[in-house]
C-alpha cells in the first residue's frame, strides 16, 4: 500500500487549490512555449526523399496528402529487428483515430521507420494499428533528422541526438517528431523537431499516470516495466 497522509476533505480542498495554482501557472508557461515553438524558423527541405509504402513510393510532399502541413513521429525499428521498439509501441498505441482530428486541422500525420514495408505490415497487423506507416528503408530520412545509425550513416559523420553530439548510439535508430509545413504545394520546410522526453506531452498514458499517487514509478531501469500491449 502506499503511505499517504489520511486529512479530512477541508483539509485536502485546501491543498488541492494551492497545488491549482501551480498548474495555472504551468499552462499559461507551456501556452508561452508552444508559442514560442509555432514562431521558430524555418529550414528549406532540399532533398528529394522517396519512402516506400502500401501504394508503391512517395515523396515528402505526397505524404502531405493535400494538407499544409506534416507531423511524423520517427518509430524505431530498423532493417534487421525482429519487432517495432516497446517504447515506441506504447506511444503509437493512442495514435488510431488521430488522423481524421489532425486532418480537420489541415494536418497530415505519418510514422516513418527503416524497416522495409513487408514487416512494417507485419507488425502494424499485429498490433491492430490503422495510422499510415512508410518506410524510410532506401533514403537518408532518418539520418538527416539525427534518428537513423544504421547502415545509412557515414561513418566519418558525428553523431547528433536531441541536438548535441553523443559518442554512440545504443541502437541503430532513435525516436523522435519532426514537424514540416509546405507552401505553394511543392516548397517544403522543417519547423520543428523533439526528442527524448520532449515527447512526454504526446503519450496519453503517460500523461494519466502522472495523475495517479504512484505515478510512474520508474526505477533505475526506467521503461523495463513495458511491454507490447499483447504482451503483458
Amino acid at each position: 500500500m502506499l503511505d499517504a497522509k489520511i486529512v479530512s476533505r477541508e483539509v485536502w480542498l485546501s491543498a488541492r487549490r494551492a497545488l491549482l495554482e501551480k498548474e495555472k501557472a504551468h499552462t499559461k508557461l507551456k501556452d508561452e512555449i508552444t508559442a514560442q515553438r509555432q514562431n521558430l524558423p524555418w529550414v528549406k527541405i532540399e532533398n528529394e526523399y522517396l519512402f516506400d509504402t502500401n501504394s508503391g513510393d512517395k515523396s515528402l510532399n505526397d505524404l502531405f496528402n493535400r494538407k499544409s502541413q506534416l507531423i511524423v513521429y520517427h518509430f524505431m525499428f530498423g532493417p534487421d529487428w525482429k519487432q517495432g521498439c516497446v517504447s515506441c509501441s506504447y506511444w503509437a498505441d493512442t495514435f488510431n483515430g488521430i488522423a481524421s482530428h489532425l486532418a480537420a486541422r489541415d494536418t497530415a500525420f505519418v510514422a516513418v521507420s527503416s524497416a522495409p514495408m513487408s514487416k512494417i505490415n507485419e507488425f502494424k497487423k499485429r498490433m491492430g494499428w490503422e495510422f499510415e506507416w512508410v518506410s524510410s528503408h532506401q533514403n537518408t530520412f532518418n539520418v538527416d533528422f539525427n534518428v537513423g545509425f544504421g547502415g545509412m550513416h557515414k561513418n566519418e559523420n558525428s553523431l547528433m541526438y536531441n541536438f548535441k553530439e553523443i559518442e554512440n548510439s545504443p541502437m541503430d535508430e532513435m525516436h523522435g517528431t519532426s514537424v514540416f509545413a509546405r507552401k505553394r504545394d511543392k516548397d517544403i520546410y522543417h519547423t520543428y523537431s523533439t526528442y527524448g522526453r520532449g515527447l512526454d506531452i504526446t503519450n496519453a498514458a503517460y500523461a494519466y499516470i502522472d495523475m495517479t499517487p504512484r505515478g510512474r514509478d520508474e526505477n533505475s531501469n526506467g521503461m523495463s516495466w513495458l511491454r507490447h500491449h499483447d504482451n503483458y
